[in-house]
């Protein structure tokens, strides 16, 4: 069977790319998304994301009265301006689509992950469930403080995540050989162009290094893998102090814990004002916890990593076929 033209073969393998979650690969997304991310445009969208914050927050601050309150809805609007630029301008949703699928196909490895990692920490965290201060602090916070506290957690876990998936990713392009590109780029449409370059004997160490924009493609599928399962985690934390509280906590302790009667809103009292913020309060640490125990148990990180390694291993190899494609095609 002749082997398709370069045209048609380019194609397939940039459709390829953006079926497994890889925008940045394909040499037209790239750079699309390099214009869109130069200073002046990066500059301008942090402009507007700010305004809109400050005018949001300040409008709800002003119609809540809570100047606290205001200020986690400007901070929350502006992250998701920004989000929402990255989302649609920059291809994101492209490699969120991916990761989300690839998180949920990797929840397998969840439950060993949180049977080491959870007894230790509810330990820990339940002791702090049950003691006065933290529902005396948690029940003076209002809603603007909590949901701060929130994004201030998630923020953190996202900078913590980016520096240790970065560092992962260092060294996994450096160990390419004929025999791999040939294995890895077996079921893709590049199969016919790595063949060639192994019978010409092309020097594939000098076109395997990721870098730049490709690189930040693959921290981020790690990354939205890896917070899907962070956040599964965290909202498993809250169900369970909000489940243990509605059981064991009787509202006569939370009086004499916080001098006041609970709160409730309409309804069934099941679940008061003061318990709920205490879950979400323990969940969001929870999670910036699982976070760093997530990218620093060895044991998971071998599971995790020797399955994603596979599949970056192809899109070393797949990279390597398309830019000869595009080099042939061009000359």
């Amino acid at each position: 069977m002749a082997a398709p033209p370069a045209a048609e073969a380019i194609r397939s393998a940039e459709t390829w790319f953006l079926q497994h979650g890889l925008p940045y690969f394909v040499d037209d997304v790239r750079v699309e998304v390099s214009r869109r991310i130069s200073r002046p445009r990066i500059v301008l969208v942090a402009v507007v994301a700010l305004a809109i914050g400050a005018v949001g927050g300040l409008g709800v601050g002003l119609l809540s009265g809570s100047a606290s309150f205001g200020f986690a809805v400007g901070a929350w609007l502006a992250v998701g301006v920004g989000a929402a630029y990255a989302l649609f301008a920059l291809r994101m949703h492209v490699i969120a689509g991916w990761a989300l699928k690839r998180a949920f196909a990797s929840l397998g490895l969840l439950f060993p992950l949180a049977t080491r990692a959870l007894p230790m920490l509810l330990l820990f965290v339940t002791f702090l469930f049950i003691n006065t201060e933290v529902w005396q602090v948690t029940s003076a916070m209002d809603g603007g403080v909590l949901w701060g506290a929130v994004l201030f957690f998630g923020l953190a876990a996202t900078g913590f995540l980016l520096v240790r998936l970065d560092e992962e990713l260092d060294q996994f392009d450096d160990d390419i050989s004929a025999a791999t590109l040939l294995d890895v780029t077996a079921d893709t449409p590049l199969a016919a162009t790595a063949q060639r370059l192994v019978d010409d004997g092309a020097d594939l160490q000098a076109e395997a290094e990721v870098t730049g924009l490709q690189k930040a493609n693959l921290v981020l599928v790690l990354l939205v893998a890896q917070s899907v399962q962070v956040l599964l985690l965290a909202v498993a934390v809250f169900a369970f102090f909000t489940v243990f509280g509605m059981v064991a906590i009787d509202d006569s302790v939370i009086h004499s814990w916080i001098g006041a009667w609970p709160t409730y809103g309409p309804g069934p009292h099941l679940v008061s004002k003061e318990l709920a913020q205490v879950s979400v309060f323990l969940a969001a640490f929870s999670g910036l916890y699982f976070t760093v125990y997530a990218v620093t148990d060895s044991t998971y990180r071998q599971q995790f990593f020797d399955k994603i390694m596979r599949e970056l291993a192809r899109v070393v190899g797949a990279r390597i076929c398309y830019r000869e494609l595009r080099r042939t095609s061009s000359s």
